[in-house]
């Protein structure tokens, strides 16, 4: 096999467990919504008699989508702007026809009502949106009368907050998935650099590599999460007494971000030195192995919410022997593979609740 086909092989496990991970995440979400979505077509067809009510399934689908992000508020803004598209396009197209100029007239009163009754954008949005789909579409769902299809569009944003008001939401579950996916990616980065410092194999270094730049999705994606449930945090009196958990996961996501840039630049310089087969790599490589496992610990505690104490004293072990002078005592290139490893394990302490000046304290002295 060859180096390139290696590299994709490992780019393509990462993608296959990221994406793992999402549905793992969101699978739920989307059988409730595809439930809601058949209840409110259900309810519209047989018990308002409307033969083709295909506004209610899509209003449903819309209101919920398929990720964790559902306040009450959120999906009553879809709702309702689903609700406002699909009425006022309706009664536009009944007084002045379809066409392009009535689909200038009809975004544009529905995007002005929309934004005169709330200022969230998600309503204008689908407000605009749906009213297009009427003046384009006009054929569609088009039976029980002139408020036909507006029915068929309540029914399913009442479906939709329905769902959203008995749903038991705890925002912590998606993000300590995706909290436990990332770390266990570093930690993946960090066995396959051990390996390839103990057994002088350029292509296991570069694997590392690969493998810590497809991961970036992932932080990026647990980041992201963790900034819109913190500032959905700090409005919403359901979830506010998990404000502080919160917080601390968007902060560990920071953390290990810049812990995986770290691993990145040392496998860069790794690869060289391992290139050179002229080094004794033994030790650095039982320091990152040993790394590796305590971030495996700290990724298994982050997803399950647990202090992660075990994680703690491993990392510490660890700090307290990245002594460059003793690893290396004559290979300046080695020992600089200590020290980007000492900024490494300061990152995952500090993930781990240690104080980062205990953190760098920890380090031996130089």
């Amino acid at each position: 096999m060859t180096g390139t086909d290696s590299r994709a092989r490992v780019v393509v496990r990462a993608r296959v467990r990221q994406g793992s991970s999402r549905v793992r995440a969101a699978w739920f979400p989307i059988l409730q919504a595809s439930l809601a979505a058949a209840i409110s077509f259900a309810i519209a067809k047989y018990a308002v008699g409307h033969p083709y009510p295909f506004f209610a399934p899509v209003s449903a689908w819309i209101a919920l989508g398929f990720t964790t992000d559902r306040s009450v508020r959120r999906v009553a803004e879809l709702a309702v702007g689903v609700a406002i598209g699909v009425g006022l396009g309706d009664l536009l197209v009944h007084l002045i026809g379809n066409g392009p100029w009535q689909v200038a007239v009809v975004l544009f009163v529905a995007a002005i009502l929309a934004r005169f009754l709330d200022r969230g954008g998600m309503l204008t949005t689908q407000a605009g949106v749906q009213a297009l789909v009427i003046v384009g579409l006009p054929a569609i769902g088009a039976t029980g009368g002139p408020l036909g299809r507006w029915i068929d569009a309540a029914i399913g944003g009442a479906v939709a907050l329905a769902v959203a008001l008995l749903t038991p939401r705890d925002p912590r579950r998606h993000l300590r998935v995706l909290a436990r996916a990332a770390v266990e990616d570093l930690a993946a980065v960090l066995r396959l650099l051990a390996s390839g410092l103990r057994t002088g194999s350029t292509a296991d270094v570069q694997d590392a590599l690969v493998r810590g730049r497809a991961s970036q999705p992932a932080l990026d994606e647990w980041s992201e999460t963790a900034t819109s449930a913190g500032e959905l945090a700090r409005v919403s009196p359901t979830i506010r007494k998990y404000r502080a958990e919160l917080a601390g996961l968007g902060g560990n996501a920071v953390l290990i971000d810049r812990a995986m840039r770290n691993a990145r630049v040392l496998a860069r310089r790794s690869r060289s030195t391992v290139d050179a087969q002229s080094h004794d790599l033994t030790m650095i490589a039982a320091q990152v192995e040993d790394t590796a496992r305590a971030t495996d610990e700290l990724a298994a505690a982050l997803g399950t919410g647990r202090d992660p104490e075990r994680a703690r004293a491993q990392l510490l072990a660890v700090s307290r022997s990245l002594d460059p002078f003793r690893l290396a005592a004559s290979d300046w290139q080695v020992q600089s593979l200590v020290l980007l490893h000492r900024s490494l394990v300061v990152d995952l302490l500090e993930t781990a609740g240690v104080d980062p000046q205990a953190a760098r304290d920890s380090l031996p002295e130089m």
